[in-house]
């Protein structure tokens, strides 16, 4: 199945790149159980196989220094829904604020979230623990939920931060069957503390969801 990621490098993005400890205590995780946010290694496609590197001189732009993520037989293009440089940094720069306020005090992973909706508002979010476990929240559902709670039902992107080093970050199952719900073709932004990121759109990261009936199917 074709899926479609790219790499970026944010340059001049000031506390983008900053390596907060966020939230509620950062360093390694004590917790007795896997946190729900899979790592996305670097070089991977969120649909398996690897990437290229970007050949010497790749055109930069707006700020950006951004190459095609390749299969091993084909180049994949940046989705049409992707955004425009500038928004894309308002987005990041806000996951990365959101994470700050993230409540982590039993996985010591703190997670931030910004979701754009199609009439350029933001909300962010961050994760919120428990010490029962699974009443935990995942840092996109908060910022999900705190639109939707505004009126908001449709959305261009959400970006997602943590402090992982070596990998981007990748939203749970559970929040992919909640992007689900409304809409298929809006765009993750998944990153490193770094500044780079790599991008695919909610139906590529969850292709068959459960069930087929999402909001826009029942009004």
């Amino acid at each position: 199945m074709r899926s479609c990621a790219y790499r970026e490098q944010v340059r001049g993005a000031g506390d983008i790149t900053g390596r907060s400890g966020g939230g509620a205590g950062g360093g390694s995780s004590p917790y007795p159980h896997p946190h729900p946010h899979t790592p996305l290694r670097s070089g991977a496609r969120p649909g398996g196989g690897a990437s290229v590197e970007p050949p010497a001189g790749q055109q930069q732009r707006a700020g950006f220094r951004a190459s095609a993520t390749r299969g091993t037989d084909m180049a994949h293009e940046r989705p049409a829904s992707a955004l425009e440089p500038e928004l894309v940094q308002r987005l990041l720069l806000s996951c990365q604020e959101a994470k700050k306020s993230a409540y982590c005090p039993y996985s010591h992973f703190p997670v931030g979230a910004a979701i754009l909706t199609q009439d350029g508002r933001i909300f962010s979010g961050c994760n919120i623990e428990n010490v029962c476990y699974p009443l935990g929240v995942c840092a996109e559902r908060t910022a999900i939920q705190k639109a939707i709670s505004e009126g908001h039902r449709e959305f261009r992107a959400i970006a997602i931060s943590s402090d992982l080093q070596d990998d981007f970050i990748s939203p749970c199952g559970a929040c992919r069957q909640f992007m689900r719900e409304f809409g298929s073709n809006w765009v993750v932004y998944m990153t490193k503390p770094d500044g780079t990121y790599v991008v695919s759109t909610v139906l590529e990261l969850l292709p068959a969801p459960f069930g087929s009936i999402g909001w826009q199917k029942v009004q």
